[in-house]
């Protein structure tokens, strides 16, 4: 016996990937309607070997479903979430919304499942930002051994973490620089893209860092540890598909390279790739379609007397996002709303 089960925005990106993953994985689904906005109604979609068409959104009774995956901003979510909860269907959710509410749980999967037992306070449960996800998949098993002081994380995001009209933009100014009279000026980033790095994601606040970055420490302390201290820069990048990030940790404790690496090929979600070669480490390109964050460069860090450096790359319409939600959803079936 299986869920009835929901994905909100099942025309966008992440929506089509959780869908992907869903029959993939071999979710247990005894019914799934896809939903969108009037605009796209009737737009088909795949699951699996299934072809969905959209259902209206708006007009949706979610009454009698089990879990809905929601990929539709924050914005539509502060319309829908609520009603879907109010109706006995457990949400999880993809947007910004509810991540610091602390009445609902953020979850990794990996990182701290005992959390999901608080989805009941809202019928809610918020998915972290795509960077966040996989650095914290890392972060646990080493924080575990050895208590992390301190990270400093440099990202390199894809543009796929803006959106459709973030890969297209990427598409278009590429192909424009070629060709100089098919000028493509910046409209979805705030400088051009192609064949540039733009330090700069989401709004600025007063304190310098940006919305991405505050984001990155909030949520860091939220899953992992509130006494973890968290400083971040986050970067767009011309890639299409998966981000990186470069990781500095301090810790309480002294721990080797060796014993670190050895601890992470054991963590689950995690890929170790690190030989110290020509091509002996993974980048964006190479992890796209896949489930696992991949780690590279493990070395100690000589300036500080309990430091590591390492280099995480995940796919981020996968963990940082549609594979976070259906990780989430496998973790609710099996703790939670058991069936069969």
């Amino acid at each position: 016996m299986g869920y009835r089960i929901v994905v909100a925005g099942a025309t966008g990106n992440v929506g089509r990937e959780m869908l992907n993953i869903l029959a993939e994985r071999g979710f247990p689904v005894d019914e799934i309607a896809a939903l969108a906005s009037r605009k796209s109604l009737g737009t088909e979609v795949s699951f699996g070997e299934t072809t969905l068409k959209t259902k209206d959104l708006d007009t949706f009774d979610f009454t009698g479903w089990d879990m809905a995956l929601f990929a539709i901003g924050s914005d539509a979510t502060k319309t829908y979430a609520p009603k879907a909860a109010a109706a006995g269907c457990v949400v999880i959710d993809n947007s910004s919304l509810y991540r610091y509410d602390p009445q609902i749980p953020l979850i990794v999967p990996e990182v701290n499942p005992d959390a999901i037992e608080g989805y009941s306070n809202r019928n809610i449960i918020a998915n972290p930002n795509c960077s966040t996800a996989q650095m914290v998949v890392a972060l646990k098993p080493l924080h575990d051994r050895a208590r992390i002081k301190r990270v400093v994380v440099s990202t390199y995001q894809s543009v796929s973490g803006a959106g459709k009209e973030g890969i297209d933009e990427l598409w278009d100014q590429t192909k424009s620089i070629y060709n100089p009279t098919d000028d493509k000026p910046a409209k979805k980033f705030t400088k051009q893209i192609a064949f540039n790095v733009i330090p700069h994601i989401d709004t600025f606040l007063d304190s310098g860092d940006t919305k991405e970055e505050w984001k990155m420490v909030a949520e860091t302390k939220k899953i992992v540890d509130p006494k973890i201290k968290v400083t971040a820069t986050c970067v767009r990048v011309p890639v299409f598909v998966g981000h990186s990030e470069s990781i500095n940790l301090e810790f309480e404790d002294f721990l080797d390279e060796d014993e670190a690496r050895d601890i992470l090929r054991e963590a689950p979600g995690i890929m170790v790739v690190d030989k110290r070669e020509d091509g002996g480490y993974i980048t964006p390109v190479e992890c796209v379609g896949d489930f696992a964050t991949y780690i590279s460069r493990i070395r100690q860090d000589s300036t500080i007397e309990n430091g590591l450096n390492l280099w995480c790359v995940s796919d981020n319409l996968r963990k940082g996002a549609a594979l976070n939600a259906v990780q989430i959803a496998e973790l609710l079936g099996n703790r939670i709303l058991k069936k069969g």
